[in-house]
């Protein structure tokens, strides 16, 4: 079963998605030039009841409740399953000593998962990119150390591998039942914060479409006219 205090991390993200939501305005907004994979489909999103928010507000909470249910796997994996656990501890250090630097990592949740540098300006070439730069840092990758299992090992990895998404499917069902009690706190927050500078973008973008009136069209500064 999921960890009693699911609701308490859940009350917690929230109150820290509440706290970041004023600093959001659409010019933080950028295109993307792929699907965001974490919030497509997340059922966090329905369960906040965010579905028409714009995606950056969508997933400065998605990726903290994926964080939490993270945070609770890798805890129950460390303690209830060795094998898995000293499984993905090699496959990390290994993944670590092929690329030491990740300029991705250790990014506020409002950032995970949207690239580290800006959409590039046509004929405006950046002299470097951190993307660029992880690149350049990235070694060849070491041989995989081949570990051999018995059957009965094979059998005890695989057994542990489905506890774990167990648990993650438990947590991440708790967390979505816990968020729609918070519905009402997010979507008064939407309303304040988000909706009126979403008015305010369109209003402006409208003003900036309408059509002038033509100087010589004849109708145009005539006042009515007496038959």
């Amino acid at each position: 079963m999921p960890d009693p205090d699911v609701d308490a991390r859940v009350d917690a993200a929230v109150d820290a998605w509440l706290a970041w939501l004023p600093r959001w305005s659409p010019s933080l907004a950028r295109t993307r030039p792929r699907v965001c994979r974490r919030c497509v489909g997340s059922p966090v999103i329905d369960a906040a009841g965010l579905r028409e928010a714009p995606h950056q507000v969508q997933h400065a909470l998605v990726s903290r409740i994926h964080s939490l249910i993270d945070d609770d796997v890798a805890s129950f994996t460390a303690t209830e399953l060795p094998l898995l656990h000293a499984e993905l501890d090699r496959s990390e250090a290994e993944r670590r000593a092929a690329r030491p630097y990740r300029p991705e990592e250790g990014l506020g949740p409002e950032f995970e998962g949207l690239g580290v540098d800006p959409e590039p300006v046509p004929g405006e070439p950046y002299l470097f990119t951190l993307a660029g730069l992880a690149e350049d840092a990235a070694e060849p990758a070491p041989p995989a150390a081949t570990r051999s299992y018995d059957e009965a090992a094979k059998q005890q990895l695989r057994r542990e591998i489905a506890l774990s998404d167990e648990r993650a499917v438990g947590v991440g069902r708790a967390a979505c039942l816990a968020l729609v009690g918070h519905r009402p706190r997010i979507a008064e927050a939407i309303d304040s914060v988000v909706t009126p500078q979403i008015e305010s973008l369109m209003s402006e973008l409208s003003a900036g479409l309408e059509i002038p009136a033509r100087v010589d069209d004849p109708g145009q500064g005539r006042g009515p006219t007496l038959a």
